[in-house]
């Protein structure tokens, strides 16, 4: 297995995406064991960091560009989590 990293590339704000090349793991089943292995870390990377923002004064509209999704997306995704974990938000005001 190789992962080849193209530094030409990148996401969002520098972030580079590897180019992966030539990977085969040895059968389906560790393939897509791998597979879910990687999305339940970027789920928890992704939770941990729109809390960060949160605790930076980040508004939902700005997490959710950052991220590729509407506000209410996210603010439905994260709301709840953040207001257990005691973090205050500010309110948008309307008008």
């Amino acid at each position: 297995m190789s992962i080849e990293v193209d530094t030409r590339r990148s996401v969002n704000y520098g972030c580079s995406v590897p180019t992966i090349t030539d990977v085969q793991p040895e059968t389906p089943s560790d393939g897509l064991a791998a597979v879910v292995a990687l999305r339940r870390l970027a789920d928890r990377l992704e939770a941990a960091e729109v809390e960060r923002a949160i605790r930076q004064g980040w508004t939902w509209g700005r997490i959710a560009e950052a991220l590729g999704v509407t506000r209410q997306a996210v603010h439905k995704k994260y709301a709840k989590r953040v207001e257990a974990a005691g973090i205050r938000t500010t309110r948008r005001r309307d008008g």
